[in-house]
């Protein structure tokens, strides 16, 4: 592989990274507008279904899709309504807590939380946690906690413990839903696409978005025009646009292991890009003093984390993406 194209793919890489940012962004700006946040959770979906039935058939159509939700319904409803539905709730309701640099840093534990969860999921060699790894993913772990204790001035509040707690299982479900259909797939011998499989989860996870706009309408009444539009903003950079540079950054670079690893490091950007984009247009508070350090805790540790995973797993396929709610 060339250095050149090396590079191409983490350039890609991180302008992904720059509009899967946009999540945190916009979701603070629907909650500090007033926007009930289950609206906020309900229309990213309800908007992001029609744009990825709109792209899928440049992708290679439904294939073998309709017949893998027919026949395995209950499978793909349960952990689609756990890797999107409580995923994205949970994720969306923490956007009140705080600035949007504080939800993106403190969602950056989910580095560890695959480690956590593989003894339990996978009866193979994938069940083993790298310990190496692991000393580096708790390295990122301090550094969220770092960050919240320095935001809340050293104690944290009720309202503070639950939206952090929220943060933590959303940087949970994810990956949890996420493998749970793969292992699935793997196991019935079903190929799908990527794009194939968003789409799937994101239907059988429609429930729980009509479930929510309805609570959201009884308790606040139809959504904003600010609200709707920042959903429908989320929608299309994390989505549609950040997801597929995504991709393409990581086919790019699927068979060179120190490649992927600089690729998927440019993940920890996004805490930058976060603070960046909420100083400009939110006119949030740059971290500073301890709230700088765990900032640079969890970068660090993320790109660390993900140069030892490129050195101690061989890579077969292109990575999956980070989370795009």
């Amino acid at each position: 592989m060339t250095r050149r194209r090396a590079l191409a793919a983490i350039l890609v890489a991180l302008v992904s990274a720059l509009f899967f940012t946009f999540t945190y962004v916009l979701n603070r700006v629907a909650a500090t507008s007033g926007g009930h946040w289950a609206w906020t959770a309900a229309l990213r979906y309800l908007i992001t279904l029609p744009l990825l039935a709109a792209v899928l058939p440049f992708a290679g159509g439904l294939g073998a899709l309709p017949r893998a939700l027919v026949r395995h319904a209950g499978v793909w409803l349960l952990w689609s309504l756990v890797g999107f539905g409580v995923f994205c709730a949970c994720l969306t309701y923490a956007a009140a807590s705080g600035p949007s640099w504080l939800v993106a840093g403190s969602f950056q534990v989910t580095v560890i939380a695959g480690m956590l969860m593989s003894p339990l999921i996978y009866d193979d060699a994938r069940r083993r946690i790298p310990l190496p790894a692991f000393a580096v993913g708790l390295v990122v772990v301090a550094g969220v906690l770092l960050l919240q204790l320095a935001h809340a001035d050293g104690r944290l509040d009720r309202a503070g413990w639950i939206a952090l707690g929220c943060v933590v299982v959303s940087a949970f479900a994810y990956p949890l839903g996420n493998r749970m259909i793969l292992l699935h797939l793997e196991r019935t011998g079903t190929t799908l696409g990527t794009l194939q499989r968003v789409f799937g989860m994101t239907v059988m996870s429609l429930p729980a978005w009509l479930a929510l706009a309805v609570w959201g309408w009884q308790q606040a009444g139809p959504p904003s025009a600010t609200q709707t539009l920042s959903a429908a903003g989320v929608a299309v950079t994390s989505g549609v646009i950040a997801t597929v540079l995504f991709f393409a950054a990581t086919e790019q670079v699927r068979t060179d292991p120190t490649a992927l690893a600089a690729v998927e490091a440019m993940q920890a950007t996004e805490l930058l890009f976060a603070t960046l984009l909420g100083v400009l247009f939110l006119g949030e508070a740059w971290p500073s003093g301890a709230a700088l350090g765990g900032a640079l805790l969890i970068v660090a540790g993320i790109v660390g984390f993900c140069l030892i995973s490129g050195r101690q797993v061989p890579v077969s396929g292109a990575a999956g993406p980070p989370p795009d709610c």
